[in-house]
């Protein structure tokens, strides 16, 4: 009998190592991909609030992060840490899209699997993302959970854990789509500093998660669609209830459109005087 999708999507939140947490990911998407996992309709939970977490690295307000010029070795690990951090984060929203949102009205039918698949492969690349970065900290003298971090990521999963639009919306939308405007000034940085690997890294990583706010849009388009909203205004809507922090500069218009986000999608949440580039 084929192990529950749901279950095994919580046994990701609840593996606390790093390291474990980013292989039971990919083994959760490998054996959905072999038929080894199936959809539980009638599964209740729980659910955790908080996956499980390492006792490192120690969580502190976002202004104490340590931030340190690039041309210098631990200031590279310093970025690099908070990228790992990321991405640790990302596999687990990932995963507790699935275990809360699987079920979801607005996923009957053919939909449902392929909403399924395309998650697990966006948990899955985070997992590989996680374990390329972490491999580069290690490199660079240092290891995740070397360097204190934040918990903004996750403090954005709890304020949509309510609603699968206000997840799409929030998650991919707004917090990956950030990563898309940001990492080309960082590659740019680590290359110009020497360090073409870390640069490198950021690249698969840059490439994938486009694809990841594509799914986010897809998605978020189709739920909208059933519910018989507007996805445009439904997102502007959701952004400012949900995120109240807002858009930010800069905003990386070619990658975005990439993805399927249109300027008329999210211009409108930028300051009045800001410009799209």
């Amino acid at each position: 009998m084929a192990e529950c999708l749901q279950t095994a999507a919580v046994s990701v939140l609840e593996t606390a190592a790093p390291r474990e947490k980013a292989a039971r990911a990919l083994q959760v998407a490998a054996l959905w991909h072999d038929g080894a996992l199936a959809f539980d309709p009638h599964w209740k939970g729980p659910v955790p609030e908080r996956p499980a977490r390492p006792e490192n690295p120690v969580l502190v307000p976002p202004a104490k992060v340590p931030r340190r010029r690039l041309n210098s070795v631990a200031g590279r690990a310093a970025l690099m840490h908070a990228v790992a951090h990321i991405e640790f984060n990302a596999i687990d929203l990932a995963f507790d899209l699935l275990a809360r949102f699987a079920a979801s009205a607005e996923l009957d039918g053919e939909a449902r699997p392929a909403f399924i698949s395309d998650w697990l492969g966006v948990g899955a690349d985070e997992a590989r993302h996680f374990v390329m970065v972490a491999g580069r900290l290690e490199a660079l003298d240092s290891h995740y959970g070397a360097m204190a971090a934040h918990d903004g990521l996750w403090g954005a999963a709890m304020a949509t854990s309510d609603d699968i639009a206000a997840r799409l919306a929030i998650a991919p939308l707004v917090l990956e789509a950030r990563g898309l405007d940001v990492t080309p000034g960082m590659m740019e940085r680590l290359e110009a500093a020497g360090d073409s690997q870390s640069a490198a890294i950021l690249q698969v990583i840059y490439t994938e998660e486009i694809g990841h706010v594509a799914a986010g849009r897809r998605w978020f388009g189709h739920v909208c669609a059933v519910r018989g909203d507007d996805a445009r205004t439904r997102f502007h809507t959701l952004v400012r209830e949900r995120f109240p922090g807002g858009l930010k500069l800069p905003v990386n218009a070619i990658a975005r459109e990439k993805a399927g986000l249109e300027a008329g999608f999210y211009q409108p949440l930028l300051p009045p005087e800001v410009t799209t580039s």
